[in-house]
């Protein structure tokens, strides 16, 4: 099997979600987002995008019902014992399959988490398991389970973390000297990614963003590709990957001399990110990290041009996003513990004026001060 951690850590993971499930009083769990299976059992595949279900009982007894495509995947990649698979066919309902399949492990009437909240869960697929599972059991809504117990990453997530880290450091690395006028993002892009692939890393779970001239203001990656010119601003957000496990850096990058506004606008995203970074510790919640951003960029009277989040929990992800559920935005009261992988990232966009500016690291939470997982400090990046 072709597992990236030791059996007593799915053993581990295992023990937390079954004492998990004895908390919230579940029978059984439905996963279906893919990054809850690959933590929880090694199984690494895209084929969620078909429906996919890991069934897990709260004695720590699991069955996988996927598509014949997925056998041998997850043969191979896990420690999955039982598989059953569903049969592609005209007018197929693998929920039908499903409760068969729950029926037999004598579920009925049974307690049932499931995980709606994910990629893996399409609005066909809740239809198809409400519809047949509505009066079978009762069913929960358990999409923050899982994912509340991948926050907190054990020492061998954390070799992946630091890992991935030290991959997008290698990416900038590989972009710097591309970054010219007359410079093209086609070679930068793949200069990055390519970095990240000599590695020993892996593709991340969405697209690298990447843009320029008026396209720097975009928050989302988009096809097309420019060539830099002498006076230019280019926006990177990208990540590392190590065994799916992401770390995240953005930055914009001016080409020419700076403008006053770019400047003032660089000059915002530090002072935020240096005063989160005081408050990004145990004793302080996610909603704290977004309060401290919005007061400084307020101040500034930049309301208009920032966002409504400023970062998220990052880990072991699945396109189409590797953001996690956990986010820093108004009111959020998870807490901040150690050991937790965070991105925090300050992104003004001034339309107003057609600037960009953009600051943004991942951070390894202690038991006191954050720890910066980036060689490369905060300094603004001109060329």
């Amino acid at each position: 099997m072709a597992l990236h951690f030791a059996e007593e850590e799915y053993a581990s993971r295992l023990a937390r979600l079954t004492a998990r499930m004895q908390e919230e009083r579940l029978d059984a769990m439905l996963l279906f987002a893919q990054e809850s299976m690959y933590w929880l059992t090694g199984y690494d595949t895209f084929g969620y995008c078909f429906f996919q279900t890991l069934v897990v009982k709260k004695d720590g007894s699991m069955v996988l019902l996927t598509r014949s495509a997925d056998l041998r995947q997850a043969r191979h990649t896990s420690n999955i014992d039982r598989i059953e698979i569903w049969v592609d066919r005209v007018n197929a309902d693998p929920a039908m399959d499903l409760k068969n399949l729950l029926s037999e492990l004598d579920l009925l009437g049974s307690r049932i988490g499931v995980e709606y909240d994910t990629h893996g869960m399409t609005g066909k697929a809740a239809r198809l398991i409400d519809n047949q599972l509505s009066t079978f059991g009762e069913l929960v809504d358990a999409s923050m389970l899982v994912s509340g117990l991948r926050l907190i990453k054990s020492p061998a997530e954390i070799a992946h973390v630091e890992k991935a880290a030290s991959l997008a450091d290698d990416a900038l690395e590989a972009a710097l000297p591309l970054i010219r006028p007359g410079g093209s993002e086609a070679d930068i892009l793949a200069a990055m990614q390519g970095a990240v692939f000599a590695g020993g890393g892996d593709y991340p779970a969405n697209e690298f963003i990447i843009g320029s001239g008026a396209d720097a203001l975009l928050c989302r990656y988009k096809a097309g590709r420019r060539t830099l010119d002498a006076n230019d601003q280019l926006t990177l957000e990208w990540a590392g990957v190590s065994a799916h496990y992401h770390a995240a850096m953005m930055r914009t990058v001016v080409i020419g001399e700076p403008s006053n506004r770019h400047r003032e606008l660089y000059s915002a995203c530090r002072e935020t990110i240096q005063a989160i970074e005081m408050v990004l510790r145990p004793g302080n919640t996610f909603g704290t990290v977004f309060d401290v951003h919005a007061k400084i960029m307020d101040e500034r009277g930049l309301a208009r041009h920032r966002l409504n989040a400023c970062g998220y929990s990052v880990g072991a992800r699945f396109a189409p996003s590797w953001m996690e559920h956990q986010m820093f935005h108004v009111g959020n009261p998870q807490e901040i513990e150690p050991d937790m992988s965070l991105f925090v990232h300050m992104i003004i966009m001034d339309s107003d004026s057609g600037t960009a500016m953009t600051l943004g690291q991942t951070y390894l939470t202690t038991t006191d001060a954050p720890r910066a997982l980036s060689r490369y400090g905060l300094d603004f990046i001109t060329a």
